[in-house]
């Protein structure tokens, strides 16, 4: 296994450079001529774009709306109490705290201080970004801290003693995960499963752990026993149990790849029982029932179940073989299942309608045998998005209601299954809204499919092509995009005149499993054209122009609007990628990149390679063609998508004399920033570069 599978940044070597590839040494993460390279372009940027008083108003205004104290505290119940995690201007890295819902519904609630993270990595001289943590049921006097060095992917996991508050040592048999990909998952007071490095073999070709082990307290780490072993070219191997109370099951889960999965029931001998189905469906279980959600159509005794539909069928009937499904949800033309989500007595589902969230409360029979009835949720929103999810779905019917859209503060509420739901918080109104409006149209791409996007704009927007328009997506891993309220975007795009565009291309999970699948690998043009042909649909309508059209991606965003940059300059004024992949013949090379064959294809494959060729920007730059404005953002402790290509692409287009703006942040890993300085910072950079161009 070479350094760059590992998912670790420091250290890593680039191969030697090639005729083909003269850039390469930029993929030396922290080599000394690849960061003399960032420190340059950093400073050239930073005495620019980032030197004016515009944008140190810009970054400021977001800055006070990821500071603010007003914000809706996001909160879990465990136990007898809610727990949060918080980051505001006095506490730049974060406080795990904790109150109770009596004390939640005042408006000034009380909060105990579990773990301050500023406090922590001030002490321990480390740069820590908080990663999540575990509580252990159903004393919940122990949790499993997870804390990053500087944001990256890899991060340790630490025992914390929730009484007392502090780290349970090693040395006093206190559970410790060393620096990896991976994590530590509680079975009970002594026990954890733990997959992570473990030295040789350990690890996948993806970077990901390999090996699940059950790990004993006060034992050494290296004599856990090893419960399941995955191939080198698996993605991710894992174990948990579920504590369900007269439920309690535990599991080994095997990714294969993206999109295919094996989970398997451990039992007390450790021996695994595979749950038998299809690779591409996603299982769920709560207490005598098991749910498969379905990516591929699925034959069983003569009955085919289609893609995107929900069953349900009894765990222990099915472990033995049973057959007897039962179709809690089938999609339609327009409808995609957007999660489901359990309570102590019903099965809440939530549908998306052309976008649109809806709500619908089944409740299982009784004996196990007979139908599910069926309601609607009452209370819930009818426009914009709402999720939800369970207080304590062993507990009670109490789930937690979140609805939002572009332009409405976020509300949380809590509401018990069957009644009106109770406001608890609300965002603080961060811009002034009044005059603007939304709207949903369809674009018709290249081979006729209509795709959806939504426009938010002001009432009496003049349709003369000259309003400054940022056009956003992402299309790609069944994610979508739906409505939510953005006091950064208000404040730095809305509020100033700006227009705001959200496509919902293919690729993404708008319409559940086959409007990703339409986009996959040899198809992956398709959300290329969906998304051109949203731009060129706001030309049409006289929104904006050419001249006055920005984009911004992320991620397989960023490899969305690298391709918008190199297929189709000619439809853009300005394009901001953001920590994205670019060269697509080395992305399963580099750290999480094998991850995604699944996704974009085999690049080592001549074959797959012709189409993957394709749509890889660094491969379609040409040096003599002209191109738009563009802003290149990346981090250096990136370890899932490489900071190279976005080196690598920068380079080549500076080289080639283009008007190229780019800035790699030291700290952030995949998110782009550790903290709310950088992060204000990182955002403040693509409203002003997109102001600057498209004004």
């Amino acid at each position: 296994m070479t350094a760059e599978n590992t998912g670790t940044t420091t250290g890593t070597k680039a191969p030697e450079a090639t005729a083909d590839d003269p850039r390469l040494w930029l993929e030396e993460v922290e080599g000394d001529d690849a960061l003399a390279w960032v420190r340059e372009r950093n400073a050239e940027t930073t005495s620019t774009l980032a030197a004016t008083e515009e944008f140190a108003s810009t970054q400021a205004a977001l800055r006070a709306v990821l500071d603010s104290d007003a914000k809706i505290p996001d909160v879990s119940q465990v136990g007898d109490h809610l727990y949060n995690f918080w980051k505001d201007s006095e506490h730049v890295r974060g406080l795990w705290r904790r109150t109770t819902l009596e004390s939640y519904r005042t408006a000034e609630p009380e909060w105990e201080t579990v773990l301050d993270v500023d406090a922590l990595a001030e002490s321990e001289g480390e740069s820590w970004v908080w990663h999540g943590a575990s509580i252990l049921r159903p004393a919940y006097r122990k949790a499993l801290v997870s804390l990053s060095r500087g944001g990256s992917d890899a991060d340790v996991t630490r025992e914390l003693d929730l009484a007392t508050k502090e780290f349970v040592s090693p040395e006093d048999g206190g559970f410790y995960r060393p620096e990896s990909k991976g994590d530590l998952a509680w079975v009970d007071d002594d026990t954890v499963y733990v997959f992570t490095d473990t030295g040789e073999g350990s690890m996948t070709s993806s970077g990901y752990p390999r090996v699940a082990r059950r790990w004993h307290r006060g034992t050494p780490l290296e004599d856990a026993t090893v419960l399941y072993e995955g191939r080198a070219d698996d993605m991710y191997i894992s174990a948990f149990r579920s504590h369900t109370p007269g439920f309690v099951r535990d599991f080994v889960a095997r990714a294969l790849a993206f999109y295919s999965n094996e989970l398997y029931v451990l039992a007390a001998d450790d021996s695994l029982t595979k749950v038998d189905v299809p690779d591409s469906a996603e299982v769920g279980f709560k207490r005598e029932w098991l749910l498969v959600e379905l990516r591929d159509d699925w034959t069983v005794e003569g009955t085919t179940y289609r893609s995107g539909s929900l069953l349900a069928t009894g765990f222990d009937d099915f472990l033995a073989g049973g057959r007897d499904l039962t179709v809690l949800f089938e999609p339609d033309g327009s409808t995609s299942l957007a999660g489901a989500t359990w309570t102590k007595s019903h099965l809440v589902l939530n549908v998306l309608d052309d976008v649109k969230n809806r709500l619908h409360v089944l409740t299982p029979p009784a004996d196990g045998a007979g139908s599910w009835a069926h309601s609607d949720m009452l209370g819930a929103p009818s426009i914009g998005t709402v999720s939800v999810r369970a207080v304590d779905s062993d507990a009670s019917d109490d789930v937690w209601l979140v609805a939002t859209d572009y332009l409405t503060p976020t509300t949380l509420s809590i509401a018990t299954v069957g009644q009106e739901p109770e406001l608890l918080k609300s965002m603080p109104v961060f811009f002034d809204a009044s005059g603007l409006t939304v709207e949903q149209h369809f674009a018709t791409s290249d081979d006729g499919t209509k795709v959806p996007y939504f426009l938010v704009r002001r009432e009496d927007l003049a349709l003369d092509g000259t309003a400054p328009t940022l056009l956003y997506g992402y299309g790609g891993f069944e994610i979508s995009l739906t409505p939510g309220y953005s006091g950064g975007l208000g404040r730095a795009w809305l509020e100033q005149g700006g227009v705001y565009v959200v496509a919902n291309i293919r690729g993404g999970g708008e319409y559940g499993p086959r409007w990703h699948q339409l986009a996959l690998q040899e198809n992956r043009h398709r959300a290329y054209e969906d998304f051109s042909s949203v731009a060129k649909d706001l030309v049409e309508r006289g929104v904006t122009s050419r001249a006055h059209l920005g984009v911004q991606g992320g991620s397989n965003g960023g490899l969305l609007t690298g391709n918008m940059l190199t297929q189709h300059p000619e439809l853009f004024g300005a394009v901001v990628v953001q920590v994205p992949l670019l060269d697509m013949k080395r992305y399963s090379h580099l750290l999480a990149g094998a991850s995604w064959m699944a996704e974009y294809g085999d690049p080592d494959d001549p074959e797959q390679w012709e189409f993957i060729q394709t749509f890889s920007p660094y491969h379609l730059f040409d040096a003599d063609r002209e191109y738009p404005p563009v802003l290149f953002t990346t981090s250096t402790r990136d370890d899932r998508v490489h900071p190279g290509h976005a080196r690598k692409l920068a380079a080549a287009m500076v080289e080639a004399g283009k008007d190229v703006t780019y800035y790699e942040n030291i700290e952030g890993g995949h998110g782009g920033a550790a903290n709310n300085e950088q992060a204000s910072f990182m955002q403040a950079l693509a409203y002003r570069f997109l102001w600057e161009r498209l004004a």
